[in-house]
């Protein structure tokens, strides 16, 4: 045992202390070691250190999957669409008055089991709600197989909870149908109104979902096994680094001319006619592990939420900055006038008292060194107490004076 950790140890680059190596023993014994606890203690961290560096050349510091990277041109999944009702509310849908298609949809539905509704009839429906019903057919959906759909009220439905969808049937862009729909309605919000005006809500309760609730009734034709030829990866985050590193370990793989990459985006695949070889062929190739290439220098900011996200490579040169807040406050505090007793014609009045201060806090003036990045501009900011409007005011002032080296994104 000792030597074949000797020999790891070696092919690590690892050089075992004096005290730590086998020792001969006598009569073909175990080798013995030195007992000194310092020889003990060397050999434990000459173990670890030589663990430690075969793990790191055995196994990548970032490596992916492709199929992690890219997509196969071709498959891809597509929208459905439908119109339906929701019955079955507990006095929750639509008011039938501002939304006559509810009831108009109700009378449709009942005059194909043939109940006529007359025409001098306003049915109140407060226990129904017109709906939209969308759903995502995944690639290589057959007949019979079920999706997951989403309902959502288009109409001033309070609440769809407790709600059953009716049959419901979906189209595609073409204007097929290509899935139907039914089944209850699963709301993960709350709302509750008192009489007095007092309302509760906790997420949205006019939307849900009903899992499994469409099954599959037509499938997209595929070109993807019709015919040979090659196969094109799309990446999802078009790259040329990360584009040359797929056609690299293809081709490492499987041989030279195995696969090229087209352009940052696409990868070309040398595949088998046979459709059921193509299959297998692309789950190994799927399979493969490729280092991608670094993420660009990327500032990404969130003028609604406020959020800001900076990137591991973002760097910035030279620079001071001072940023300080200016604060307005207006307080008002009204006083009472009373005439003085005993007078005629006084009247009490309301005399405005208004309270106006201007300060400005903050003026703190923080430096950035040349080849600043993520953590040292984490840590000026966290410093300053900067909150994320006054970071992405920095931020923007850096990008105008050409000391940020980023791309800065405004979503």
């Amino acid at each position: 045992m000792n030597g074949l950790i000797a020999r790891l140890m070696s092919c690590a680059g690892v050089e075992l202390p004096p005290s730590s190596l086998p020792l001969p023993a006598e009569g073909g014994a175990e080798p013995r070691t030195a007992p000194s606890p310092a020889g003990r203690r060397g050999r434990g961290w000459a173990v670890a250190s030589a663990l430690f560096a075969l793990f790191a050349i055995t196994h990548p510091a970032h490596a992916d999957k492709i199929r992690d990277l890219a997509q196969v041109a071709g498959v891809r999944s597509n929208q459905l669409i439908g119109y339906g009702l929701v019955v079955g509310l507990d006095g929750s849908g639509d008011q039938t008055t501002q939304t006559p298609f509810t009831t108009q949809s109700l009378e449709n539905m009942l005059v194909q089991f043939g109940i006529t509704v007359p025409a001098s009839a306003r049915p109140q429906l407060k226990n129904a709600a017109a709906v939209t019903v969308t759903a995502q057919l995944p690639p290589f959906a057959k007949p019979g197989q079920v999706i997951d759909i989403t309902v959502a009220s288009i109409g001033n439905a309070k609440s769809i909870r407790g709600g059953e969808l009716l049959m419901t049937p979906l189209r595609g862009a073409d204007g097929n149908v290509y899935a139907m729909a039914q089944g209850s309605v699963v709301v993960g919000g709350v709302s509750a109104q008192g009489k007095s005006g007092s309302s509760v809500q906790v997420n949205i309760s006019a939307s849900g979902r009903v899992p499994n609730g469409a099954t599959v009734e037509r499938s997209v034709a595929s070109s993807f096994g019709a015919n040979g030829g090659d196969l094109v990866l799309n990446l999802n985050t078009p790259d040329f680094t990360t584009a040359a590193h797929i056609a690299e370990a293809v081709n490492r793989t499987y041989g030279a001319g195995t696969a090229s990459a087209i352009d940052g985006g696409s990868v070309s695949v040398r595949g088998p006619v046979d459709p059921s070889q193509r299959v297998a062929w692309l789950g190994a190739i799927q399979g493969i592990e490729v280092t991608p290439g670094d993420a660009p220098a990327r500032v990404v900011v969130n003028s609604r939420t406020g959020t800001v996200v900076i990137g591991s490579e973002v760097r910035v040169t030279p620079a001071a900055v001072a940023h300080g807040s200016i604060q307005v406050t207006i307080s008002e505090q009204p006083q009472v006038s009373q005439p003085g007793p005993f007078s005629k014609g006084g009247q009490t009045v309301v005399v405005p008292n208004s309270d106006v201060q201007v300060s400005e806090d903050g003026g703190h003036m923080f430096k950035f060194g040349p080849g600043t990045n993520l953590d040292t501009i984490v840590r000026a900011v966290n410093q300053v107490g900067a909150s994320p409007s006054d970071l992405i005011s920095i931020l923007q002032a850096l990008k105008q004076a050409g000391a940020l080296h980023a791309e800065l994104v405004v979503i």
